[in-house]
């Protein structure tokens, strides 16, 4: 009961001020992130949070059932084919270069690991999270190519990660199984192509169902919200039934869903904007309170620089590859390259997939996973908006360049923004 009032005086207390933090360096996840820190282990000990209760768990997995369906329905992949190349190239070439090194230097400063538990922790640590640098992608100083390519980029490469994060954890568990290791491929490839294929199924059907209905008014505006939250669970549950992986499932049934639907889904950006947004607020507290006082317990040179380097040159640099030959500018490399903050996906990730892999060097995986993120919610939390500001302010001078090149809007995770938000912003 006490870590509930806690949370829920929390949250109250954010929503009241949130209009005067926005554009601040007190985001939103590093704010509970501390939060829960302090009335944690860590701090105060008054909250009794577990990563290993239930409940926890059951939160982490609705969580990421509807981030992953709505982050990839929101998405419109007619545009990104059409508009968005900087975003495409980053997820084609830039997100496998990323586990790639990442796997290497895991091979470097953790000899104990094996090879695929190396490769499971670059992948753990691949997907990025807009909401930790929210003032680059909401802020209209920032070129509209820019700010969505971070938007469009963060919002598919969770899903695209997943497959890769499943493989190498079946692979890893296979390699220390040898008995077993038969069983364990067909696990795993069991998961990657049934999850797909039922949520291919599911999303289009579902869109068609949705838009078949509301063309005949049989469905009220209202509903549609309980039934495209219901589509979700659904397709995470038959996928599961026949042996695919559900996560997988919903991302492919998202994207579908929302490329399929001809009716302007308004009940998907409000999602974001509302219950996803509290969802991610729930998820950060509980990462601060139950995670990372443990992870502290265990920090050690290599593991900070394993999250050190995560941060920077395993991403910074397959970034700047990726986008060679598309004439930006230096600095947009390393703008695009920096602003990769680790975050919601992660943390599902590795509290959902190590609870199934039995790997030796699970703590070690989670610690280095829970200490990357920290890192990330603190240095990208107070650097987005400064750093937003001045590269603003130097593309503004450029004039016409390949940055500034216009492009179409799509919906952030926490919602569209509105075309008037750069007057409210001034008057802020």
């Amino acid at each position: 009961m006490v870590t509930i009032t806690i949370l829920a005086a929390a949250l109250l207390a954010y929503s009241l001020v949130s209009g005067r933090l926005a554009g601040t360096i007190l985001t939103a996840p590093l704010l509970f992130v501390v939060i829960g820190f302090l009335v944690g282990p860590g701090g105060l000990d008054v909250s009794g949070v577990e990563f290993e209760h239930s409940a926890i768990h059951i939160v982490a997995e609705l969580t990421l059932i509807l981030v992953l369906f709505t982050d990839a329905a929101r998405i419109d992949l007619g545009n990104v084919r059409r508009d968005h190349d900087l975003p495409t190239r980053m997820l084609v070439f830039g997100l496998p270069l990323a586990m790639a090194a990442g796997t290497a230097v895991a091979v470097w400063l953790f000899p104990s690991f094996s090879f695929w538990e190396a490769a499971l922790l670059a992948a753990l640590l691949a997907p990025t999270d807009a909401a930790l640098g929210q003032a680059v992608v909401s802020a209209k100083a920032v070129p509209s190519r820019i700010r969505q390519s971070i938007n469009i980029e963060s919002g598919l490469n969770d899903g695209i990660a997943l497959p890769a994060v499943l493989l190498f954890a079946a692979l890893a568990s296979a390699h220390y199984q040898a008995g077993d290791t038969a069983g364990w491929i067909q696990f795993g490839v069991l998961q990657v192509t049934l999850g797909p294929l039922v949520g291919v199924i599911a999303g289009y059907l579902g869109g068609r169902a949705i838009d078949h209905a509301a063309e005949r008014r049989w469905m009220g505006e209202s509903s549609q919200g309980v039934g495209i939250l219901s589509l979700a669970v659904f397709t995470y549950v038959i996928a599961e039934t026949v042996g695919g992986n559900g996560f997988i499932a919903v991302f492919a049934g998202g994207m579908f869903f929302g490329n399929s639907i001809r009716n302007a889904c308004t009940f998907l950006f409000e999602f974001m904007e509302t219950e996803g947004n509290l969802l991610m607020l729930i998820t950060f507290f509980v990462f601060g309170a139950a995670l990372l006082p443990e992870a502290i317990e265990h920090l050690t040179p290599r593991v900070l620089l394993y999250s050190l380097l995560s941060l920077t040159v395993i991403r910074m640099l397959p970034i700047a590859l990726s986008l060679v030959g598309l004439r930006l500018q230096p600095m947009t490399w390393a703008f695009l390259g920096w602003f990769g903050p680790r975050g919601l996906a992660s943390i599902l990730f590795v509290l959902l997939i190590l609870e199934e892999a039995e790997l030796p060097h699970r703590n070690e995986i989670l610690t280095i996973t829970v200490i990357t993120v920290a890192l990330s919610a603190l240095l990208h939390g107070v650097t987005a908006a400064p750093f937003a500001r001045i590269y603003g302010r130097l593309t503004a001078r450029m004039g016409e360049c390949e940055e500034s090149r216009p492009v179409s809007e799509m919906p952030l995770r926490d919602g569209m923004m509105s075309l008037n938000d750069e007057d409210k912003e001034k008057k802020r």
